[in-house]
């Protein structure tokens, strides 16, 4: 047994510890996975090393893991592994130099045969143990033939290394924990957190373990490592309800599986929409080498993306010194394009492929499509010709199929407007005005989508000269206007009945016009100016108040109720007209308690007059 000895820490600066203890990691937490991940480092390099023949084979049937115990009494928390273990030589080079990677080190020794699997990189993971920790001890023995070690530390830039009496070839990491950090005494706790960081860890992890019949607590081949061609859709399925302890199956999925000129593997499920009025944030967990780094990084995965449910795996992902973030460079942009055109090959090859399932799934998957194609110039360029809306006969209709012949120069100039699509924003509410359109053999898109509003107006941004979007409301008496009557007689009757209904609704900020629409049946509609309605819609969203709304009510002068006002005496005709104006406002919208008082007279009024002349 050689003599105990001192030694000093080597860092720059006597303050790097506190700093290290402190602020490297923004969780705490973030040190289970640090520590374990050295632990399945130490396996892979042990596995390497067999494999070329530069170490002697582990006994036969030797289960290569990783055990994890939690003594509440001595208030420790141990990590130990059956992997490469360390010489005194190494532990001084590699644990006491702080931010000298053995990682770094042992791929430069075998880069020709390949360092695959390897995760560390920094040499400062270890270190963050002391987050939670006031003393930390290490027990090893080498795989070479060289007595154990035994190296302990409370992390203030001393420490102490002497030889020890460990039989097994591997790494004991004991930590103390410290005063405040009792949560990491809890098993539970500790279950949890090997599930959020080591889900797939390529080992199993044993969480205080007592025998052979323990189960590991995680999954060491998860399904997005395996080739598509080879996954059923029921392990589809399963994989995502454990992953995202969601019991709804997803909706369909897209697996990511490309070897150059970088290395990634990962699913993105799309899920069911469960919320019609607002998005929600889904999870795309990002792991490298099956080490969970952190959810929606939004330089990995476009932030609409980030509305799905994926695991990504990519080991060539650039990090920076806590493994928590990104570097910022050429490399990521082009991992997050490449899985936003895997996206969009997925959604297009399904709509060449199966329209019936892609129609059957719209609904849900338009969220995400739409929300991509307003953040993504070249997603939107991709997908646009499988987007779709439903129709007034309920079949769905690509949107481009819905453009216009692009107006030229001249024709821009001189003022000519793109071709007009009509849209419904709630079928019940419209109803009345969708029957007008049915018979008149005019047709309109369904557009009530919460995201809708906002992605019509992008799409006649996008195309200008294509494409201009009316809601059925905003156009009627144009849209609907019956062959016009040249007869001076029909025009004076018209001018009459326009002034009774203007006289009548001076005071409803109202303005009238009478036309000769084709439904006889209905006496008058509301029109409203779509960019007048559009500009409110925006103004009630960003809490700017209510915008005054200059409603046209467009009287039918082909309805026998509106012929007969001007026949009528004073009373009879104001009675008429508001009761029209009534009928006409509420297929428009709701209507106001003052309103809602006035139109309940009427109608009373109504009853009792058809009383008397019972």
């Amino acid at each position: 047994m050689s003599t105990k000895r001192q030694g000093n820490i080597q860092i720059s600066s006597e303050n790097m510890m506190p700093i290290i203890k402190k602020w490297l990691y923004s969780d705490k937490d973030i040190f289970l996975r640090e520590i374990v991940a050295n632990a399945t480092d130490a396996i892979t390099k042990y596995k390497k090393l067999v494999d070329l023949g530069s170490a002697p084979a582990p006994a036969e049937n030797a289960e290569y893991c990783v055990k994890i115990a939690v003594d509440k009494d001595a208030r420790t928390l141990t990590v130990e592994d059956n992997g490469i273990g360390m010489t005194e030589e190494e532990v001084e080079r590699y644990i006491t130099q702080i931010a000298f990677s053995g990682a770094a080190d042992f791929l430069s020794k075998y880069e020709k045969a390949g360092g695959d699997g390897i995760i560390g990189h920094f040499g400062l993971g270890f270190y963050s143990a002391y987050m939670v920790s006031d003393d930390i001890e290490i027990f090893t023995k080498s795989y070479r033939d060289a007595p154990a070690v035994h190296w302990e530390s409370d992390g203030n830039s001393t420490y102490s290394i002497e030889e020890c009496d460990k039989a097994d070839r591997g790494t004991k990491v004991v930590m103390h924990i410290a005063e405040g950090e009792e949560e990491f005494l809890n098993e539970n706790t500790i279950r949890s957190l090997v599930r959020k960081y080591c889900e797939f860890m390529p080992y199993n992890i044993y969480v205080d373990f007592k025998g052979k019949d323990d189960k590991p607590v995680n999954n060491t081949s998860p399904l997005y490592l395996k080739n598509p061609a080879d996954c059923t859709e029921e392990e589809y399925n399963t994989f995502y309800r454990e992953t995202f302890s969601d019991y709804t199956d997803p909706l369909f999925w897209v697996h990511l599986n490309m070897e150059y000129p970088y290395r990634l593997k990962g699913i993105l499920y799309f899920p069911k929409v469960r919320n019609k009025v607002e998005l929600e944030r889904g999870k795309v967990k990002l792991f490298c080498n099956q080490v969970f780094i952190a959810e929606n990084i939004k330089e990995v995965i476009p932030e609409y993306l980030m509305l799905l449910n994926g695991v990504i795996d990519c080991p060539d992902i650039p990090l920076n010194v806590s493994r928590s973030f990104l570097q910022n460079d050429r490399q990521v942009q082009k991992i997050s394009k490449y899985i936003a055109k895997k996206v969009a090959d997925a959604l297009i090859d399904l709509f060449n492929k199966d329209r019936e399932k892609f129609e059957k799934c719209w609904d849900d998957t338009s969220v995400f499509v739409k929300f991509g194609c307003m953040k993504d110039e070249d997603f939107y360029q991709k997908v646009k010709d499988i987007i779709i809306y439903k129709n007034l006969e309920g079949k769905y209709v690509p949107l481009t199929s819905l453009f216009g012949t692009e107006l030229t120069d001249e024709e821009a100039k001189e003022g000519k407007q793109a071709k007009a699509v009509y849209y419904v924003s709630d079928e019940n509410l419209q109803s009345q005005y969708i029957g007008m359109f049915r018979d008149a053999g005019l047709d309109a898109v369904r557009c009530d989508n919460y995201l809708d509003p906002h992605f019509i107006s992008f799409v006649e941004y996008k195309e200008p000269r294509k494409v201009r979007f009316l809601r059925i409301d905003a156009d009627v008496d144009e849209a609907l206007k019956a062959a016009e009557n040249t007869d001076e007689n029909v025009k004076k009757d018209n001018e009459q009945i326009e002034k009774i209904f203007a006289d009548e609704l001076k005071e409803k900020n109202v303005t009238v016009r009478v036309s000769a629409l084709k439904n006889a049946d209905v006496p008058a509609v509301v029109n409203a100016d779509e960019f007048m309605r559009r500009m409110g819609e925006m103004n009630r969203f960003y809490g700017m108040g209510e915008m005054p709304q200059q409603l046209t009510l467009v009287v039918n002068a082909t309805n026998g109720a509106v012929k007969s006002v001007k026949g009528l005496p004073a009373e009879k005709q104001k009675f008429l007209v508001n009761h029209i104006y009534y009928l006409a406002l509420l297929s428009y919208r709701k209507l106001t308690p003052d309103e809602m008082k006035e139109f309940t007279a009427n109608n009373l009024q109504l009853m009792q007059d058809y009383a008397k002349q019972a």
